[in-house]
């Protein structure tokens, strides 16, 4: 079964869990997309919600769909937020932001009552790590940050180098925020929780795609069908 059918059985699953009136938060990424899709069909049926969405992309995509947004100004607490992932341990812990909105990502599930995420089952991994993990810093004395960052990441056993994300023209990847980001490749993380309180003791790093304690419940699609994973198990 090709990956885009199994992550929009996932995000279909996810649609179970939301009711009408909810106030929910919008993910980014080719999961999420299938997600919002889903729900702009249900909202031209009639569906009620407010949603916030955590990417300038996501609220264009929202929008085209009539979907009603809002902003964490304005409300202050959202009832689910359902998103993607880069890679899902068995805690439920995660890699984000391999779309560059982990920021916002993360503020807008801190700011819900639950977090589901939604996947395919190449996302499921042992240990955090096989995916890059993204860093988000600030563009004002990038090279001192970066510095840190890779002494950080190497006292923490990151197997490759720290890389400058990108775009396909060569120039560097810009967030929605006004951020570069970082790229670690570690291969494995065994101390994620550590790892994480180092980083953001680092001045110039804004967030990074570490979720810990963040979502609990997945829904994960495999050619067999779809699971439904928590972090109560």
């Amino acid at each position: 079964m090709m990956s885009e059918e199994l992550k929009r059985q996932a995000a279909a699953m996810a649609l179970t869990q939301v009711q009408s009136g909810m106030r929910l938060g919008l993910g980014t990424g080719s999961t999420a997309r299938h997600f919002v899709d889903l729900l702009g069909e249900k909202v031209a049926a009639g569906f009620e919600c407010i949603c916030v969405p955590t990417s300038e992309a996501t609220a264009r995509q929202a929008e085209s769909l009539n979907i009603p947004l809002s902003d964490l100004d304005t409300l202050d607490r959202l009832d689910i937020t359902i998103d993607g992932a880069d890679e899902i341990d068995p805690q439920l812990n995660l890699i984000k932001g391999a779309g560059g909105a982990l920021l916002r990502e993360k503020i807008v599930a801190a700011a819900s009552d639950l977090m589901i995420v939604i996947a395919d089952s190449s996302k499921l991994v042992e240990t955090l790590g096989r995916f890059p993990l993204p860093i988000e810093v600030n563009r004002f004395g990038l090279g001192a940050t970066r510095r840190t960052v890779e002494a950080v990441c190497r006292a923490h056993g990151c197997a490759g180098e720290v890389r400058l994300r990108t775009t396909a023209t060569g120039e560097s990847y810009v967030t929605d925020g006004d951020h570069l980001i970082l790229d670690a490749f570690f291969g494995r993380i065994s101390q994620p929780e550590a790892l994480s309180a180092d980083l953001l003791d680092i001045a110039g790093v804004v967030q990074h795609g570490l979720f810990l304690n963040m979502c609990k419940k997945a829904y994960v699609a495999a050619p067999d069908g779809v699971r439904t994973l928590s972090s109560d198990n």
